[in-house]
């Protein structure tokens, strides 16, 4: 991500150091991570030290510090989907990107978690790709719900 989009960003919000948070989650949304000399830039744009702004995004989940996918995959594994089969269908998303949850595949494509609930019991098992929710998924479907993320 170069510098002009990020002032743009930044310039957005007018500044502000109370929409850091805001400010980072636009960031991590196009760039995919949030390398060390973005966070040193924000931190002196907005005049927030580094060692908050690292805080916040060591303290929320949804910040990364690592690569992630163009595409993140989130297979859930609460309860009501674990007994419709999310196990299986873990498996054949994995077996298919050839990467386990917590890891992004080589060629950036992928990035693949697991989460206990993602909202939808009745309709599990289910994944979340890019936000988008692909529900009652059987494992020979996964392959037909990924081919259309390139």
């Amino acid at each position: 991500m170069d510098n002009e989009r990020i002032d743009q960003i930044i310039d957005k919000y007018q500044g502000k150091a109370s929409s850091v948070i805001q400010v980072l989650m636009e960031i991590q949304s196009e760039n995919h991570w949030l390398p060390r000399g973005i966070l040193e830039k924000v931190s002196k744009r907005l005049e927030v030290p580094l060692n908050e702004v690292l805080h916040i995004v060591t303290f929320y989940k949804t910040f990364s510090l690592i690569p992630k996918g163009r595409h993140e995959i989130h297979v859930c594994t609460g309860s009501s989907c674990h007994v419709r089969g999310s196990k299986r269908l873990l498996d054949a998303v994995q077996d298919l990107i050839g990467i386990r949850p917590g890891e992004t595949s080589s060629d950036l494509r992928f990035s693949l978690e697991t989460g206990n609930c993602l909202g939808c019991c009745s309709l599990g098992p289910e994944i979340v790709v890019d936000g988008e929710h692909h529900s009652k998924i059987a494992p020979d479907n996964v392959e037909d719900v990924l081919k259309d993320y390139d």
